[in-house]
């Protein structure tokens, strides 16, 4: 199949591109600074320029493709809602004019009663979009577990550099992610599915706490921790906490805590009775993830001793 990936220069869609590369489709990475993308035509991937704020650079990018992908949001920007509202409107419309016959969409876990924080009322709001404008599949996930995550690095650099830390309450909400090799495992198996108009659940085998998920990390990054929860870090101070502890910048923070309060677990699994594929237990995603970062940073600093 001819496949747009609108989103793959980042961390599950870069992965993703290689996947259906592997798979023999013929891939399209749509981005805002195609020049900034290795190019590789032995790989059967290119890049085209594409910005979901200028609807009039969508219809040229998926002209002639039978799907597209779209994970993109513009979750560092202040006015982060409208933006996510108006691109998943202006590419679902392009899509449809240029006889994409599929498009794939992965948002957040996270019931519709509850109140949800604004990242991830915008993912809903951005699958709603799709789905009532194109031919649309939506998967829902939680935090994704892989080195590349910011969600990730940030539970992996609090145990780092915190071993006795004094934690907010969403320490004990509980969450379901998922690995990365299983979300884009799934993302890849839908082309085959007769699924459009519907959306799913994917996630670990089991639920667990924020608490639970840094214990486990802690524990196979051989290291000791010690949590203690008060209930007086609100949300606000919770992301200057987190800014100051980790590298993620001050909105980020903020938009990852708010949705860290919201209870995100699965409640279905009908996509992996259909695409045969059951995902792995939470400690063997992070001990692959870490293993990973743990290369990624060896790598890192190998280069930079060649260097000096």
């Amino acid at each position: 199949m001819r496949v747009l990936v609108a989103g793959g220069s980042g961390f599950v869609g870069s992965h993703l591109v290689t996947r259906l590369a592997g798979e023999g489709h013929e891939v399209v990475v749509m981005t805002r600074r195609p020049e900034s993308l290795p190019s590789d035509a032995s790989s059967g991937v290119r890049q085209v320029f594409g910005d979901v704020s200028e609807p009039a650079s969508l219809r040229a990018a998926l002209d002639g493709m039978d799907a597209a992908y779209y994970l993109v949001h513009a979750l560092d920007r202040e006015d982060f809602e409208e933006r996510d509202r108006d691109g998943a409107r202006a590419f679902a419309r392009a899509a449809v004019a240029g006889g994409v016959t599929r498009i794939v969409y992965l948002g957040g876990l996270g019931q519709d009663g509850d109140t949800l924080s604004a990242h991830l009322r915008s993912r809903r709001d951005v699958e709603k979009i799709l789905l009532a404008e194109g031919p649309t599949t939506a998967l829902r996930a939680g935090i994704v577990v892989g080195d590349g995550s910011v969600s990730w690095e940030i539970l992996c650099q609090l145990v780092e550099r915190l071993p006795i830390m004094i934690t907010p309450r969403w320490v004990q909400t509980e969450t379901q992610p998922v690995a990365l090799h299983d979300v884009v495992t799934y993302l890849a198996a839908v082309l085959d599915l007769n699924v459009t108009g519907e959306h799913f659940d994917v996630g670990a085998p089991e639920s667990m706490s924020y608490r639970e998920m840094l214990e486990v990390a802690a524990h196979e990054m051989g290291r000791r921790l010690h949590i203690f929860p008060v209930p007086l870090l609100t949300p606000a101070l919770s992301s200057h906490w987190l800014r100051l502890i980790t590298d993620v910048d001050l909105r980020t923070a903020r938009s990852l805590v708010d949705s860290m309060t919201n209870e995100v677990v699965v409640t279905e699994r009908r996509l992996e009775a259909l695409s045969g594929h059951h995902p792995m237990r939470f400690v063997d995603a992070a001990r692959i993830a870490i293993g990973d970062r743990r290369a990624r940073k060896a790598d890192t600093a190998g280069e930079g001793s060649a260097a000096a």
